[in-house]
């Protein structure tokens, strides 16, 4: 029996690993969508051997380009594969403000426009049981969306990156919301992960004190396996498959504040979203 298909961006990452890890040793068939191919294939090769599942494949994907990934889903549909899992892990928080190809500010398509065209896109593959989890963070509540500055600057006025982080991972929070309910009825349930504070290079401010950090902080933070246990649950555990537009931490749904319910931009967001990739969709 053909086993059931799996996608996983920046599946060759710190908690990416893990997450392909749980994924294969659970009998998915995972293609690692990742834009380094040389070091995906090193941890593919890593997987195979230490999960026992063959079925592990790379396919190039860059987040940073809409072109990328509209190849990429282009190529993922036309094998007309049911699509069981997509994991949206991929992100990125920029040291200066960088401009994408299609004009947007770098952090913004990583984290939040390349996988809300990756998720539009792939759509038509899932069905009844197909679940979408979206890896956020704790930040999204010190998120601003101040439009259109937020996709062109990330935020208003100089570029700071925790701040355009955080508009990120608040624009992907709402984004779930609203998938969730637009979804639901074709039974594909949508939730999102907060993995918590991890120690991955994302984490790398590439400052003089980053030395600093490695000896007093890092070794009280979580590790990519713990920080990607909540993400892992949503995606494999039978219960999390019986709720969908939540927000999980440390393996549990967490009730949202009232203002998030819905948030008064959700819509707007999913708009204004809509127009950037509409040439793609």
């Amino acid at each position: 029996m053909k086993r059931k298909l799996a996608v996983i961006t920046g599946a060759d990452g710190g908690m990416g690993t893990e997450i392909t890890r749980a994924v294969a040793l659970a009998g998915y068939r995972v293609i690692m969508a990742c834009c380094n191919k040389e070091k995906a294939e090193a941890k593919r090769e890593w997987l195979v051997k230490e999960t026992g599942n063959p079925e592990v494949e790379v396919m190039y994907i860059d987040l940073a380009s809409l072109a990328s990934v509209a190849d990429f889903a282009e190529r993922l549909c036309a094998r007309g594969e049911r699509l069981a899992l997509l994991m949206n892990n991929a992100g990125t928080m920029e040291t200066g403000r960088r401009l994408t190809e299609d004009g947007l500010e770098r952090t913004v398509s990583v984290n939040y426009v390349g996988p809300y065209l990756l998720t539009r896109r792939l759509l038509p593959l899932m069905g009844e049981g197909s679940r979408v989890v979206n890896m956020v963070s704790c930040t999204y509540a010190i998120g601003r969306l101040d439009f259109p500055d937020f996709f062109l600057r990330g935020k208003k006025g100089s570029f700071w990156r925790i701040p355009v982080y955080s508009n990120t991972k608040l624009a992907l929070t709402l984004f779930t919301l609203e998938l969730a309910a637009r979804v639901k009825e074709r039974g594909i349930v949508v939730n999102a992960a907060d993995p918590g504070i991890v120690s991955t290079d994302i984490i790398t401010m590439h400052m003089w004190f980053d030395p600093l950090t490695d000896i007093f902080f890092r070794p009280f933070i979580r590790t990519p396996r713990q920080g990607a246990a909540t993400a892992i649950g949503l995606l494999l555990d039978e219960e999390a498959g019986k709720r969908t537009g939540t927000l999980n931490v440390s393996g549990h749904a967490v009730r949202l504040s009232g203002k998030y319910l819905p948030h008064v931009q959700q819509r707007e967001l999913w708009e204004r979203t809509e127009e950037i990739v509409k040439k793609w969709l």
